[in-house]
């Protein structure tokens, strides 16, 4: 499906103003430069026609990533998706870290476990996602950030990580956590961050009661007025 026309022409939430046609470019040819990798891909023609500065931005990290060999930082690049091009262009990099944070993402596709195996940091926060794919679980992640995104559960997805030792969920959605000792078990985790999230009274209190090996940070809770009042 082709973005709204209102995020221009590419995979970045990217609003062209030029008056030359709406991608960005001149159609003399003048206008930013094309970098290697994409020139290499034929991507002169194919750059100037769909992808505009946004997919420039995008290919320059991913090229310093390949420069430094363990950090893709793609954040702030107004992406709504992980592209295709970017899973091709780092296919020759061991990446340990991925940053994608301060997006419009509203998912992670199950293949960036696969073309990302081998990272141990993601940092996916300030996004518009509420969901994760079961396949993460087959990362070696140490460090998970969902911070400021739309989850309204905990995903269970996150217990599964056998080398997860810090989650940081706050200022979600999140109303409920499943709070069985069983379901939550983690012989790795140290750290869940959930502050700032609306829990529900009975949530809250569970989570505040339950024996963990591992510390949840919870926000103080403010008691309503309505929880008062009985009937």
């Amino acid at each position: 499906m082709r973005p709204p026309s209102q995020f221009g022409n590419d995979i970045t939430n990217t609003t062209t103003n030029d008056n030359n046609g709406g991608d960005g470019f001149d159609p003399n040819g003048n206008g930013p430069p094309i970098p290697p990798s994409i020139a290499h891909l034929g991507g002169t023609l194919i750059c100037a026609r769909l992808a505009g500065n946004g997919v420039i931005r995008v290919v320059r990290r991913c090229d310093d990533a390949k420069e430094n060999g363990t950090n893709l930082d793609l954040s702030e690049c107004q992406l709504m998706q992980v592209p295709d091009a970017v899973y091709h262009l780092m296919r020759n990099t061991e990446l340990k870290t991925c940053d994608l944070s301060c997006n419009v993402i509203k998912k992670i596709p199950p293949k960036f476990a696969v073309k990302f195996s081998l990272i141990t940091d993601l940092n996916l926060s300030h996004n518009q996602m509420s969901k994760l794919p079961d396949e993460l679980a087959d990362l070696a992640l140490e460090r998970l950030d969902i911070s400021h995104n739309s989850f309204t559960t905990l995903p269970q997805v996150v217990f599964k990580m056998p080398k997860l030792r810090q989650l940081y969920a706050n200022n979600n959605s999140i109303i409920e956590v499943e709070s069985d000792e069983k379901a939550i078990q983690s012989e790795s985790l140290e750290l869940v961050d959930l502050r700032n999230n609306p829990l529900t009274p009975q949530c809250y209190e569970r989570l505040r009661g339950v024996k963990l090996h591992f510390h949840i940070e919870l926000s103080e809770r403010v008691q309503e007025d309505w929880e008062d009042l009985t009937i």
